[in-house]
């Protein structure tokens, strides 16, 4: 009996699946692993910001940086008031952001002597000028113990956000695809809040950087004397 028992279990041995196919197929991805997979898929390399079409004046002032690395190693931003523009670049001359800016409703590329001194009130519409040149700009604070980026802390020149509560409609000339109802400030200029929080507060805010204001009537080699050793032609070629 015994004898027989042993065969019939031989049998069912012989006949039953095989364990390998069970116990040790292949495991199974993990929830994780799959996440892992996915997030490796869709992290794709972020694309260099483009910058769009310049002026003249903005590519040999882009160029000359660049080229001779007058940043010194900090972050830096063309101002171009004839475009309306803003031009932000990294410590080492990478883009990373552009945009409208309102700036001084007066042409002009000078401060008026002592206008840093005086209140909103008592400045003069020839004196709302966005002075041309190139600055040393760093953080600090304004009036009402607000924070922004001064350009020219003596002559009350900041580069700031559009203040609340204005009277202009700022907000509505800085997107409307017009450029002369940019000009609307007593000298400051106005950028993005996108911009502003998104690039410059991060890039500028330990050691500052350069601000190149490019001039409305005076030449540019005026407003940077290094440009007379860069001919035009150097850039229309």
């Amino acid at each position: 009996m015994a004898k027989v028992l042993g065969v019939l279990t031989g049998l069912a041995l012989l006949f039953s699946p095989p364990v390998a196919e069970t116990a040790f197929a292949a495991p199974t991805q993990s929830a994780s692993a799959k996440k892992k997979s996915v997030s490796r898929k869709q992290a794709a390399p972020a694309k260099p910001f483009e910058l769009p079409p310049l002026s003249i004046a903005a590519q040999r002032v882009t160029d000359w940086v660049a080229d001779s690395g007058d940043n010194q190693a900090l972050p830096y931003i063309v101002i171009d008031k004839r475009a309306a523009m803003i031009l932000v670049y990294d410590a080492g001359g990478k883009p990373v952001a552009s945009g409208p800016v309102l700036i001084g409703i007066a042409e002009g590329d000078e401060a008026t002597p002592g206008v840093g001194s005086k209140s909103l009130s008592e400045i003069g519409p020839a004196e709302k000028t966005t002075p041309a040149g190139r600055f040393l700009a760093k953080f600090g604070k304004a009036a009402g113990n607000t924070k922004v980026l001064w350009v020219d802390y003596a002559t009350s020149v900041a580069i700031h956000t559009i203040p609340a509560g204005n009277k202009e409609n700022r907000t509505k000339r800085m997107l409307s695809p017009a450029i002369d109802d940019n000009r609307v400030t007593f000298g400051c200029i106005n950028v993005p809040k996108a911009i502003y929080n998104g690039k410059i507060a991060p890039m500028f805010g330990k050691k500052g950087g350069y601000v190149y204001i490019l001039p409305d009537t005076k030449s540019l080699e005026a407003a940077f004397p290094a440009l007379h050793a860069r001919p035009l032609a150097d850039v229309v070629r």
